[in-house]
């Protein structure tokens, strides 16, 4: 939980003869301490990495640089620089209209999944091919792989149901020579998630996923609608896309929306009981909560959590699982991690 905002003295109106400032919000406030992308972003290293970078560079209504969050093109190229600078991956793209995910955000996930192995590991984050992580939907971009094997030499299994996505985070890895660290694999049955999905003797010290949001296209539509105005981009004179970052339908929504998803995730997860340690899920909307904890009280879960998240403006959440008592935790520990 966050500590409660203390109040402060109301600040007197400024003369009206004295403009207002325009104060310019926090960027990447509360990110985890290991986060790499704290601050402001250096442009001009950046460029040096990324040279086509320096076309969508711009100058924000506060004088500072920064890139047109409402152009795919910007976003797509803005990742491919991040991704270069700070995690040494040579190679990154994806196909048009996919989804572009925000880099810091995707890393923070990784940074708190880590933080929850060690909280069972004397504080400290176990690291290397002794953790195998499963990363449920990784969609074209691949990002959660790559940051994860990055930052913590993790071994993945990338999961997917699109052939597209899973032939351009295919080349992904191979670009970048990350064959024996990054497994993909399709999932052949769309109705299912981990069902048909695992092979027999593998286990996974984590798994993670970033759920479809909506429950329509529709829906999808409006809720980036909504970030245009949050933006201050919706200019009725200038022809904007429909979503800046892209996205494919399995991407943005499915029947029954985030909430269905994540309880069908939880109800199927019960069959992998003592194949994985701990399971999670992005949740991005905290009405689904309740329905979440109920589901996980179904299916019998042990022990969870709710993580809370803060990039800025934006609040997120994930929520962890496990099947496993304390006991079970601790033989496991001794089992993979202890060498």
């Amino acid at each position: 939980m966050n500590a409660p905002r203390t109040h402060k003295p109301a600040r007197k109106k400024p003369d009206s003869a004295t403009p207002a400032k325009t104060v310019e919000p926090r960027e990447k406030a509360s990110l985890h301490p290991r986060n790499r992308h704290q601050g402001r972003y250096d442009f001009p290293a950046l460029i040096k990495t990324t040279p086509e970078l320096a076309k969508f560079v711009i100058t924000n209504p506060y004088g500072k640089e920064s890139i047109d969050f409402a152009s795919p093109d910007a976003v797509r190229v803005f990742n491919r620089a991040l991704l270069k600078s700070f995690y040494g991956i040579q190679h990154w793209d994806i196909p048009a209209d996919y989804l572009c995910p925000p880099v810091p955000g995707r890393a923070d996930y990784v940074h708190f999944l880590a933080d929850l192995l060690a909280s069972m590991n004397d504080g400290k984050v176990p690291r290397g091919a002794i953790v195998n992580v499963l990363d449920i939907g990784m969609g074209a971009n691949c990002v959660y792989p790559l940051i994860g094997n990055s930052e913590y030499r993790w071994h993945f299994l990338g999961s997917e149901i699109d052939p597209t996505a899973v032939a351009a985070a295919k080349a992904i890895v191979q670009s970048n020579d990350l064959n024996k660290v990054i497994q993909l694999r399709q999932q052949e049955n769309r109705k299912h998630i981990l069902i048909g999905l695992l092979e027999p003797g593998e286990r996974f010290d984590l798994t993670m996923c970033n759920p479809p949001f909506h429950a329509s296209m529709d829906e999808a539509t409006k809720g980036s609608e909504r970030k245009w105005r949050a933006l201050g981009k919706a200019d009725p004179k200038r022809k904007l896309p429909v979503l800046n970052f892209g996205g494919q339908s399995a991407e943005l929504w499915c029947e029954g929306g985030e909430a269905r998803f994540v309880t069908q995730l939880i109800a199927e997860s019960a069959n992998f009981q003592h194949k994985v340690l701990w399971f999670s899920t992005l949740v991005s909307k905290a009405s689904n909560l309740p329905a979440i904890e109920t589901a996980l009280k179904k299916a019998g879960v042990l022990e969870s959590q709710v993580v809370e998240m803060s990039q800025g403006q934006k609040q997120s959440r994930f929520v962890a699982w496990t099947f496993q008592t304390k006991s079970e935790q601790q033989i496991w520990r001794r089992e993979r991690w202890v060498r």
